[in-house]
Formats: C-alpha cells, structure tokens, sequence
C-alpha cells in the first residue's frame, strides 16, 4: 500500500481519501468479505453533509466501486450492501434504483444475489412528511433494503453462527415433545423438528434500533468539536453478516466507512478489518471507537501520522 492509513489498530487500518484510489492499491483477492452502506442518490431532499450522487448517474456511480469489490474478494467472499430507499421527486411514489443497482451488479459485473434482507428500524421517524404526516396518505418508512451478494454462488456461510435464542414455545416443545403430523402448509414435521439445536435459525428480517443517543462515540465527538455521521448503521448489523459469512483472522473492508462501525465490529469479533472514508471530520471521529472506554477500547490505539491519498 502506497497510501499511509490515518490511524491503525492492533486489527486494522482507516485510510482517509477516495475508494477508488485506495481500493486499486489493494492486492487481488485479499479481503474475506465487504459490509458497507454507500451514500444513497441525492433526490428533491436537502443536500446532505456527505457525498452524494444525483439519481440518473448512481447505478454507473457505484459500478465502478463495486468492481474493485469484486476483485478484492476471495472466491468464497461476500459483498454486503445496506441500500436505503428514496422517493421520487414531487410524488408520493418510490424510486427504483435499489432494484436497477442489484440488476446491474449481477448481470454487468457477476456477482451472485445470494440473498435479500431486510434491516427494520422500530424507531424509525414518520417520514416524508408531506405524504406522511401533512396528506396522511402513506406510512412511514422503517425498512432499509440489504443486498446479499456474493462473487460465486458458493460464499463461505454457517448460520450456526447467528442463531437466536428459542421462544418459550419452541423450548416447551422440545422439552415436552412434538407429535409428527403434516402441516395445512404441506410440511411435514418430523421427530427432528424437537432436536435441540442450541438455537433458532434467524429470519432475513433484521430487527435493530438505532438510536445511539448516549454513547462514548457520539459524547467524545462532540467533546473534540468534531461532527457526528448523520447516517450510521447500528453495530449488530456489520456483527450479523461479519459472524455469519467469516472466520476470526478473516479480513473485513467497508469502501464508505463513514463512522467505521463496521471497523469496530470486526475488531470486536476477532477479525481484521480496513476502513476507507472521503470526509477526514468522520474518520477522525471514528477514531474514538476505539479508544479506551469504548466496546473495542485499546490503548494500542496508534495514529500514524503521514500523506493521506491525494483527492
């Protein structure tokens, strides 16, 4: 790597500049698996405090990214990608591009469409206003698409990893039996329906606040004067997909780091990790997830001083 990162841990390296320009420094198939959450296109909203793109050039935008993504991937690696949506502009109708951009990045560039989720935030606020709150004719947006793909159809996987805990239901049933029989549905349920298998086989429907209003990142940012990212993704997401599609010591990238939670995420679950944002703000600010105090804190935290990538 030409480029010096800003700071580095005893897990992994932030580097501050474009993408594009860092990613090509990168070797061929060195990363396990890539968590990101890009700028969504910029629509009639107002302009955002981050980089944004108008909607007729976002699908050709990210290609180019994504490109580099497939490169850096192992053969069993996996790309994830958590893509709001936008409404169109003057009319209470949604856009599209989500579903052009996952169209694009399989028939251009190969990926495969592993599987779609979907990342509902309870806490979400009613909005937009004008068809939400004002003419009352549609209802608030609380769900963000996430993109599963992966360079080959066979990515490395083990939803052991991400099991959730039983219901009450499901632990009487185990502990009392279940009587085997065929489902209306068509299903039959088996003896081995009752097999404790230490946990439930989660859903795609990924139910995680976030409304990190109180913690050591936010409260440390605004000790140094330093401005909060206004679009972060909570922890548990980058720790869902980085727990069921790696390994510890695997190496984990996120092209649009913003925060870096996904930085802080892999550190916490062993795993190496390497952050590329554009805004310096964000990325210093990113830094204070790791210090001491923090979920990941370490006092091996080094900053290294030296030549960002040239903008």
């Amino acid at each position: 790597m030409r480029t010096r990162p800003l700071y580095s841990t005893k897990s992994g390296k932030a580097y501050l500049g474009d993408s594009l320009t860092i990613m090509s420094e990168m070797p061929d198939e060195s990363v396990n698996l890539i968590v990101t959450s890009p700028p969504f296109p910029l629509t009639f909203q107002k302009k955002k405090p981050y980089e944004t793109v108008s909607m007729d050039r976002y699908v050709g935008w990210f290609l180019a990214y994504a490109e580099h993504c497939k490169r850096l991937l192992r053969e069993d690696g996996s790309f994830v990608i958590d893509i709001g949506g936008v409404w169109n502009k003057g009319t209470p109708t949604r856009s599209l591009y989500q579903y052009h951009l996952l169209i694009a990045l399989c028939e251009q560039l190969g990926f495969s469409f592993a599987q779609d989720f979907y990342w509902y935030n309870p806490g979400a606020l009613p909005a937009p206003a004008e068809w939400v709150n004002v003419r009352r004719i549609r209802v608030k947006c609380a769900v963000n698409l996430v993109w599963w793909l992966s360079k080959t159809p066979w990515p490395k996987a083990n939803n052991k990893r991400v099991l959730k805990e039983y219901s009450p239901d499901m632990i009487r049933l185990i502990e009392r039996g279940y009587r085997t029989k065929s489902r209306p549905s068509g299903h039959n349920i088996t003896e081995k329906f009752q097999k404790n298998h230490g946990g439930a086989i989660p859903p795609n429907l990924l139910e995680l606040g976030n409304n990190d209003s109180n913690g050591s990142y936010l409260k440390q940012c605004e000790a140094a004067g330093l401005p909060v990212h206004p679009a972060r993704f909570p922890g548990r997401l980058p720790e869902f997909f980085i727990r069921l599609c790696t390994e510890p010591e695997d190496t984990v990238l996120d092209p649009f780091a913003g925060s870096n939670m996904t930085g802080e995420a892999a550190q916490r679950l062993g795993r190496r990790w390497v952050a590329i944002e554009l805004s310096k703000d964000y990325l210093e600010g990113s830094k204070f997830r790791f210090q001491p105090g923090s979920p990941v804190g370490t006092p091996r935290l080094k900053i290294l001083q030296g030549r960002s990538a040239q903008l």
